[in-house]
């Protein structure tokens, strides 16, 4: 399965095939991607996948250099890139090179700013390893790494050459991070998939991969990936109707930045983030009470939390808001649900409607 990421001078396709970490290599060679690569990855990703990708591409005629990333959000730094450069340079990379990325969200993150910025930019593919990758990292071109006081804050829109999805490497995630990456799945479902929010209601149970049949799945992957897609290719660099992607985040990165990003995922984060946006919609009479009931239902059938950690203070959550890099003209934006399929931007919230939200998901 095929899909397109239409833009206009950066086009590119997402593959969704099973055992495909087996033809990477053959793949890549129509793309005119160099000789050398340079293969990213985490140590426990590249025990499991990394000689299956490396004897890919040595078989299709590359030369692969490898540089591993200790796991965890933690590691999104500057100081980790700057060591991306040094393997880099130790094997002279040049500009018609290619950077891999085989692994999450943090590990493509990473590899697309180091090839955004090495010798002013190089080639660079996605081969995502954790469902919140496949549906949303990996697709897009968001690149970047944290600073000390914010998620994200250092980065570039960097389109990928490919994005390369084999489904079965999910039989390996950690069912934890299997729920992180339904937490996107479900964001697709408010914000543009009506139908993929009532196929995932009408599922049994959505908390581990091995209870999700081969033919959800698919609906999962497909439909997510065609979301990302369709809405990037209507707006490459967020100037307008790409900041809906961001639902369930502003709320959602404040508390897994004020959390050290050791307490809770990503995913968690924006599942409570999403019930946050969702009570401060109710407030504003945006949408149901019907509409909020069954959001949080998924979520929580997911087995996502829901709730802001208790010692969090209400005064940190507000203060890290305002570095958010949503940011504009001063005022905090929020995107926030109309209906199921459906939300809008808005930087109108009030504070004080803020403050009884996070009060509400206590």
């Amino acid at each position: 399965m095929q899909i397109r990421v239409d833009l206009p001078q950066n086009a590119y396709d997402i593959t969704i095939a099973p055992d495909s970490l087996d033809a990477i290599g053959e793949q890549l060679q129509p793309l005119n991607l160099g000789q050398k690569v340079l293969l990213v990855s985490n140590p426990s990703i590249f025990k499991h996948y990394g000689e299956r990708v490396q004897k890919s591409l040595e078989s299709a005629g590359f030369a692969v250099a490898t540089h591993l990333i200790p796991p965890g959000e933690r590691y999104k730094t500057l100081k980790s890139i700057q060591k991306v450069y040094d393997t880099a340079l130790q094997n002279r990379l040049e500009r018609s090179s290619t950077f891999i990325a085989l692994g999450g969200g943090v590990i493509g993150d990473m590899t697309g700013f180091a090839a955004s910025s090495w010798l002013r930019g190089v080639n660079f593919v996605q081969v995502p390893t954790s469902l919140l990758a496949m549906v949303d990292a990996a697709i897009g071109g968001k690149t970047g790494v944290n600073h000390p006081e914010g998620k994200n804050l250092i980065g570039a829109f960097y389109q990928p050459k490919l994005v390369e999805i084999d489904p079965l490497v999910l039989k390996t995630l950690h069912p934890r991070e299997f729920r992180a990456g339904m937490a996107e799945v479900i964001k697709y479902g408010i914000i543009w998939d009506a139908d993929l929010f009532d196929r995932l209601e009408a599922a049994a149970r959505l908390n581990s991969y091995h209870f999700i049949n081969k033919e959800l799945l698919e609906i999962i992957l497909q439909r997510s990936c065609q979301a990302k897609a369709e809405v990037v290719s209507k707006d490459e660099k967020e100037a307008g109707l790409r900041a809906i992607l961001n639902y369930g985040h502003t709320i959602g990165h404040a508390v897994e930045s004020l959390t050290g990003y050791r307490q809770i995922n990503h995913g968690e984060a924006v599942g409570i983030g999403m019930v946050a946006a969702g009570e401060i919609a109710l407030q504003l009479g945006m949408w149901s009470d019907r509409d909020a009931e069954r959001q949080n239902a998924l979520i929580e059938k997911t087995g996502l939390p829901t709730k802001i950690p208790a010692d969090l203070e209400v005064e940190a959550i507000l203060e890290t808001l305002k570095s958010d890099k949503k940011v504009k003209d001063g005022k905090v934006r929020f995107i926030l649900p109309d209906r199921i399929g459906s939300v809008s931007i808005s930087d109108r919230v009030g504070e004080a409607v803020v403050r009884t939200a996070i009060a509400n998901c206590r």
